[in-house]
């Protein structure tokens, strides 16, 4: 979600202009959707440091997923302070990478 949010932010614009009311275009001031990415991200980070628990990874994904998930949420909570389409387009171009590293990370602890 935190990637879908971050586009919405980049292009709310363009949404409300063609009658989108996606929660970055009702959301003018962008604290709801501020709130949405960290609750998203925090989600995020837990859920992926549960296959460890699990059992289906190891120490070594973990380690990897905790690092990310940490990135991920700070890059969140940047947006979260300043809210400028910069911050949107890091988080954007964050997320691309996050889940990519994370599924290699399984890999790599599973070989």
């Amino acid at each position: 979600m935190p990637h879908f949010y971050a586009i919405g932010w980049l292009y709310r614009l363009d949404y409300a202009r063609a009658g989108f009311p996606i929660l970055p275009v009702l959301d003018e001031e962008g604290g709801r959707t501020a709130r949405q990415i960290l609750l998203y991200a925090v989600a995020l980070l837990l859920v992926s440091l549960l296959t460890t628990v699990m059992g289906l990874t190891g120490a070594v994904y973990f380690v990897g997923a905790a690092t990310l998930g940490v990135s991920f949420l700070g890059l969140g909570m940047a947006l979260a302070r300043d809210r400028s389409g910069a911050g949107a387009r890091r988080l954007f171009l964050g997320s691309v990478v996050y889940l990519p590293l994370l599924l290699l990370l399984m890999v790599v602890d599973k070989v």
